[in-house]
């Protein structure tokens, strides 16, 4: 535990200068001492006396408290310890994978008026560490401190919760503390704690597996030296790399090189292109002067990594495919006339290439030099791919030992979730998995059945032009279905993703909707619809089905008039194909006039659904579902 100089006394991590407690509830403080030892702490005027047990844990509970602050706080026992700069407010745990731990910073060129106006000791942030531990659940955080945002410290928030704290502290005028635990990729089942895994035996296995720390360290060292050989042996026979000149280096002749249209891949030329290095060159002609100017160079997204230069000069790297490519270029590195713009691509799994429908282009003060089109393009080594890694982090319970038992005694109003992407491959399991993490992270708080708010997965991959089945949208099913348990709300978020990015850049949105939907679950506003439609009802009205929809009161409309894209029906055959769709009321009538009795409906039913036409008044859209209909027949061969 921390604030151990030498005493006895000492506290957790969680415990510390500037940290905020929850607001009108019970708050727990603890921490460790000698045995037995007797621990007071004063707070606002009141004080609180217990002891340590026989192994040194103590614990007390503070009363509740309104909102206000900076104030401290004096822990002793064999010593004191005082806090201070505390703040009294709303506490968020905030969890997930990489769409929920994405930093500011990552986003930061769409808010540069926001973070500019960041500064606001009101919200802080407790930022955990990624770690994972398979033997045991932990007692405390290896590190960690409460940061208060400002401009320059609210680049490293997670900007789906900056947006959320932002917009809660806007609306009750109260501090805002976020304790941020995600982990980039990780899966559902890394969340659970042991006794939730033994429900499913698969990942029990897996876990008791794991829980040898020769079989978790073998791994890890398996993985480690398998990506060193890989990256050594591309490295060494990379032509690029080893020839008279480096394919960076401006002098060097290209007139053989052969021709690739950027962006694109390499392979859709065939299967014989494989994985390995592969080198882009292009000559850019910029104006006197442009040598001290700004200048920025935009490579879109690239599969899967990156070294770029100009005239010979690194200017940027990038080790995996999802950042945007946006690499400042440092004074002194352009010059008037040719340059020379090289890029050495790694793709290490399946394909490989520059993502459609990105920046790539070079600003040089106020000129823009557009780099889409003709490169130069030339094999510097192919390979087999590099064996996907295990990602320990990925692991079943890992996460949760090591990342969130540690917080279970702190207490807080609730959980904001954003995970799934990672979940995508097994999409049948996910609504299981899922409510047994919102009821197990419950019961280990001891809080009741506080607010879990969750992220609806966004659209991702080729829009959907036909009927097709979707793994994204299954997992987006079983989100839906979890709302049926209490204190449960959830932020759709398939019409502002991007196709072509997992990591969509409107953030801000996301922290909106999700507060939109703590305002009325965990604040109680009841003039606020706290989420889009989400479908209720489906019944038989003649050859059409009826929806109705929740949080539909004040209307349905849609995003071109009453009639609705994105609407399927199905038969017997469950092989659903598009349908009429017009709002009636709080209701959608669908209908296809060859489908006289329809077993099934669905709406916005891919991973990247064309849009989502169906909103409330409110300016939330509905929920993409698929619903079977009670009488409905098993399926057969033919459209019944």
């Amino acid at each position: 535990m921390a604030e151990n100089d030498g005493g006895s006394l000492r506290l957790p991590r969680l415990i510390r200068d500037g940290m905020v407690l929850q607001r009108d509830m019970p708050v727990r403080i603890w921490g460790r001492s000698a045995p037995g030892a007797a621990v007071s702490v004063r707070f606002l005027g009141r004080e609180y006396h217990t002891a340590a047990g026989a192994d040194g844990k103590w614990q007390t509970v503070l009363g509740k408290t309104a909102a206000g602050g900076p104030y401290e706080m004096e822990i002793e026992s064999d010593r004191k310890i005082t806090l201070k700069n505390i703040l009294v407010g709303e506490v968020w745990v905030c969890s997930g994978q990489s769409n929920m731990e994405l930093p500011i910073l990552r986003v930061r060129h769409s808010y540069p008026r926001e973070i500019a106006a960041a500064e606001n000791p009101g919200i802080r942030l407790f930022l955990v560490e990624r770690d994972c531990d398979f033997g045991k659940e932990r007692n405390d955080l290896p590190a960690g401190e409460w940061i208060a945002a400002s401009p320059r410290s609210v680049l490293h928030f997670s900007a789906a919760a900056y947006f959320f704290a932002d917009e809660i502290f806007r609306t009750l005028r109260v501090p805002v503390g976020i304790i941020s635990a995600s982990v980039g990729g990780s899966t559902v089942e890394a969340w659970l704690n042991r006794a939730s895994l033994s429900r499913f035996p698969h990942y029990r296995e897996i876990a008791e597996r794991m829980a040898d720390p020769r079989y978790a360290e073998a791994l890890r060292q398996r993985d480690a030296a398998c990506a060193q050989n890989w990256n050594r042996k591309l490295n060494e026979t990379d032509a690029g790399l080893n020839g008279a000149l480096p394919w960076y280096d401006p002098a060097l002749d290209d007139s053989g090189w052969g021709r690739m249209a950027i962006p694109g891949s390499w392979n859709e030329s065939g299967p014989e292109a494989r994985n390995g290095a592969f080198w882009f060159r292009r000559k850019v002609n910029l104006p006197a002067g442009c040598e001290k100017l700004p200048a920025v160079l935009y490579l879109g997204a690239i599969v899967d990594a990156d070294q770029t230069y100009i005239n010979g000069i690194p200017v940027g790297e990038t080790t995996y495919r999802y950042p945007p490519r946006r690499y400042e270029i440092p004074e002194g590195v352009l010059k008037p006339g040719a340059n020379v713009v090289a890029i050495r691509v790694i793709s290490s799994l399946g394909k490989g290439g520059f993502v459609r429908e990105k920046d790539y282009a070079l600003t040089v003060g106020e000129e823009r030099f557009d780099l889409s089109g003709n490169w130069k393009f030339r094999v510097g080594v192919r390979s087999l791919p590099l064996p996907e890694p295990v990602f320990l982090e990925c692991q079943p319970g890992g996460l949760f030992n090591a990342m969130i038992a540690p917080l279970l005694r702190c207490t807080v109003r609730g959980i904001l979730w954003y995970q799934g992407e990672s979940s995508t491959a097994h999409p049948a399991e996910y609504k299981d998995l899922f409510e047994e993490l919102i009821r197990s992270w419950r019961d280990r708080w001891g809080l009741g059945d506080f607010p879990f708010l969750f992220v609806q997965l966004a659209n991702y991959g080729e829009i959907a032009r036909e009927p097709a089945e979707s793994d994204w949208a299954a997992v987006r099913q079983a989100q839906l279905e979890a709302l049926e348990l209490p204190g449960t709300g959830m932020a759709v978020a398939a019409d502002i993703g991007e196709w072509n990015d997992l990591h969509p850049q409107n953030k801000k949105e996301i922290g909106r909707r999700l507060a939109q939907a703590a305002k009325r679950i965990a604040y109680g506003d009841r003039s606020v619809t706290p989420m889009g439609p989400v479908v209720q009802s489906v019944r038989r009205d003649g050859g059409r089905l009826l929806v109705r929809f929740q949080y539909a009161e004040s209307g349905l409309t849609g995003r071109r008039g009453s009639v609705l894209s994105g609407f399927e029906l199905c038969g017997c055959n469950r092989r659903f194909r598009p349908a009429e769709a017009v709002i009636e009321g709080t209701s959608v009538s669908v209908r296809r006039g060859d489908l006289p009795e329809p077993a099934g409906i669905r709406y916005a039913w891919a991973d990247s659904p064309a849009e989502l036409s169906l909103y409330n008044q409110d300016g939330l859209p509905a929920s993409p579902f698929q619903m079977f209909l009670p009488d409905a027949p098993p399926p057969i061969g033919i459209d019944g």
